[in-house]
């Protein structure tokens, strides 16, 4: 320990490689997506990629340290209520349950797993200590899931035929799950 996997995935180039089973990508913590540098990143990694001078990297945690933080994000309390909001938005992303969104119904054939709510729990609580807080709201409830969901929910084929964005499904969700939609 601390021992984590980062992956990237490029559409563009998928000659030799496949794409990972739904129970293999249930396992990666979140998914980013990255948008194409803009000009002026551009310039900066030529800059640091086409010049003579080489960048190198410089650690800025050891792993003791790592793990000392992932032990502290752990700590940060989670209201009864505000931990039942986050599994509403997690059994939200299933088609057939009382919660889901009208997005959801058309588009979504699978829901998340009980390990995206794990997930968006720990994202939520990462993300309140990154904000100076020792404790977790709903505002980062519903910051954290479309990084945490969008690689969860596994379209139908009309969803996948109209090109439906995972991050919509997510919005609509949140759009439409009450904050008190599980009661105690």
């Amino acid at each position: 320990e601390p021992y984590f996997v980062l992956a990237t995935q490029n559409p563009l180039e998928m000659e030799g490689t496949y794409p990972l089973p739904e129970a293999q990508l249930d396992r990666f913590f979140c998914k980013l997506l990255v948008k194409f540098p803009t000009a002026a990143d551009l310039e900066m990694i030529l800059d640091r990629t086409t010049e003579t001078q080489r960048p190198f990297a410089q650690p800025v945690l050891n792993g003791e340290r790592i793990l000392e933080m992932t032990r502290m994000a752990r700590e940060i309390p989670i209201a009864a209520e505000v931990r039942r909001y986050g599994i509403a938005l997690v059994l939200g992303t299933h088609p057939d349950h009382e919660l889901a969104s009208p997005l959801v119904k058309r588009f979504v054939r699978y829901g998340s797993s009980p390990r995206g709510a794990q997930s968006l729990i720990l994202s939520a609580k990462i993300r309140a200590i990154l904000d100076g807080r020792y404790h977790v709201a709903r505002d980062d409830l519903r910051a954290a899931a479309a990084s945490v969901l969008r690689h969860r929910m596994i379209l139908n084929f009309e969803g996948q035929a109209d090109g439906i964005a995972a991050d919509a499904i997510v919005a609509d969700l949140i759009a439409n799950v009450k904050e008190t939609a599980l009661a105690a």
